[in-house]
């Protein structure tokens, strides 16, 4: 599984494996339990964590560079549930986050999704941009 296909679901926990799209919804699999499922685009809103960026005191960043500073701390993770040391953790290794503007649901959503991409073996880098894209740069 690749990365470029692991989308956020609202009212939806979790990270899923975005399958198939249509025009009214998608065809999800929970990187959780396994299970597939339809989710409708008038109930639900679709994010690819790709995409995500964070608020930093500069320039937003891409969350994978959030995952790239986990990744290579030797820190264990915080227990998500604990916003105080999901907070202390995130300053320890994120210190350029802006934290009045990223919340406590925020980095523990960061964690969680984070512990599913390890446990999943999925390899966190960005997609190539297509050459067309890269030549008009």
């Amino acid at each position: 599984m690749d990365y470029n296909r692991l989308i956020s679901v609202t009212g939806m926990s979790g990270l899923y494996e975005l399958i198939s799209s249509k025009s009214d919804g998608a065809l999800v699999r929970s990187l959780e339990d396994g299970t597939t499922k339809f989710a409708s685009n008038r109930v639900h809103s679709f994010s690819q964590i790709e995409n995500i960026e964070i608020y930093t005191t500069r320039e937003n960043v891409n969350l994978i560079e959030v995952f790239n500073a986990m990744e290579s701390n030797s820190d264990e993770l915080p227990n998500e549930k604990d916003s105080k040391v999901t907070k202390e953790y995130f300053k320890n290794i994120f210190p350029k986050m802006d934290f009045d503007r990223v919340y406590d649901s925020d980095r523990k959503k960061m964690v969680k999704w984070f512990k599913i991409i390890k446990e999943h073996k999925i390899e966190i880098k960005l997609s190539e941009a297509p050459a067309e894209e890269e030549e008009t740069k």
